[in-house]
């Protein structure tokens, strides 16, 4: 299997602009070295969000205009996307992020552990989600999931072979985030890549919050192999096929029953 290279996009949201978030994912991905395979973008990063009404008229469609947009930079860059957004659905909203593939496939998740205010805008999801990546089968999460360790457990009954996970922790429990990164990687022995939101949502009538940023990649080891602070910047890491099987073999919590 050759070594897939992934791109964590740490990044500043505009909340409630999806024009402005858009053309800013389209800048980032332009930039990304030809090698990158896959390119992570945080929880929301096409919409932003606030806990109240406003939200909604920022929400999208998974058929809509927007995706159509973003589906189109990654055929263009031949890169796989993975990006965040509030998903109007018709009849609810949900924490959904979209993974995009360069042919123009699409994978949504819902995020099923929905944290403070979000349940009082939004809809949980209810499924686990996996999806065939550069990396191999991966999960696909969103930062309060990462506490839960069932959600971790069914992925590691899915044998998959990396964790993709999105996310906008606040800076005030950023050491929570790169604890759990490492953790969800060293009980599933897997490669986890985490991008999370930087910068801060400033907005009239809502809880000013600076973000953690703080974007990881994680060995199956639970080592951190490269790690941002709160800069907006991309990491760049490969996910080395040969680390993974080397720890699994040691780990052997894949080997078979007798």
């Amino acid at each position: 299997m050759p070594t897939p290279t992934v791109a964590a996009c740490q990044t500043d949201l505009a909340d409630l602009d999806p024009p402005a978030n858009l053309a800013a994912v389209g800048e980032r991905l332009a930039a990304l070295d030809d090698r990158v395979d896959v390119a992570v973008f945080p929880e929301y990063a096409l919409t932003g969000f606030v806990a109240d009404d406003r939200v909604y008229d920022a929400a999208l469609a998974r058929d809509g205009d927007e995706l159509d947009r973003l589906a189109a930079s990654a055929a263009d860059y031949d890169v796989a996307v993975l990006a965040g957004f509030v998903e109007d659905a018709g009849d609810a909203y949900y924490n959904s992020v979209a993974y995009v593939a360069p042919d123009g496939e699409r994978t949504f998740y819902r995020k099923r552990n929905l944290w403070g205010g979000e349940a009082d805008v939004l809809e949980a999801g209810d499924e686990a989600v996996t999806v065939e990546t550069p990396a191999g089968k991966t999960g696909l999460a969103t930062c309060y999931d990462l506490n839960f360790v069932d959600v971790s457990a069914e992925f590691a009954r899915e044998r998959v072979d990396a964790l993709f996970v999105v996310g906008a922790w606040p800076g005030t429990h950023s050491e929570n985030w790169r604890l759990l990164l490492r953790a969800r990687a060293l009980d599933g022995v897997r490669w986890v890549v985490g991008c999370g939101r930087t910068g801060r949502r400033d907005l009239p009538d809502a809880r000013v919050v600076d973000y953690a940023g703080k974007s990881a990649v994680v060995r199956p080891d639970g080592a951190v192999s490269a790690a941002l602070n709160r800069d907006e910047r991309t990491l760049v890491a490969d996910l080395d096929p040969e680390i993974l099987a080397e720890q699994r073999e040691f780990v052997g919590v894949f080997a078979e029953a007798p």
